[in-house]
């Protein structure tokens, strides 16, 4: 299954309370996550830096899913205004996408 990873920023003044509503994700967001079918997802942070990185088969469908999702729509309008913006995105791109250049498994 392909890995995906991606980048975001969250305002400094917002990183603890980012770090603290991630230990305590709905429920059912997570549910719907795994329904979309993303597996070994981590967010990694160093500063205001994030990076995530998830397996999934088919990324743009899974986001196209939780766009839809009502429940995906509410953490996503909760979470907004701890997010600062980032670099502009290339043409087509949802988030500031990495490219996999060496995996070890």
């Amino acid at each position: 299954m392909p890995r995906y990873a991606f980048r975001l920023r969250v305002k400094p003044e917002a990183i603890a309370q980012y770090e603290e509503e991630h230990r305590r994700v709905w429920p059912e967001l997570l549910a719907k996550l795994k329904e979309v079918g993303i597996s070994d997802y981590s967010i990694f942070r160093r500063g205001e830096e994030l990076l995530l990185v998830l397996r999934v088969d088919d990324f743009q469908r899974a986001w196209a899913q939780l766009d839809a999702d009502p429940v995906n729509q509410r953490w996503q309008q909760f979470m907004a205004p701890l997010f600062a913006p980032i670099e502009p995105l290339q043409p087509g791109e949802r988030f500031p996408m990495f490219e996999e250049v060496f995996h070890l498994e």
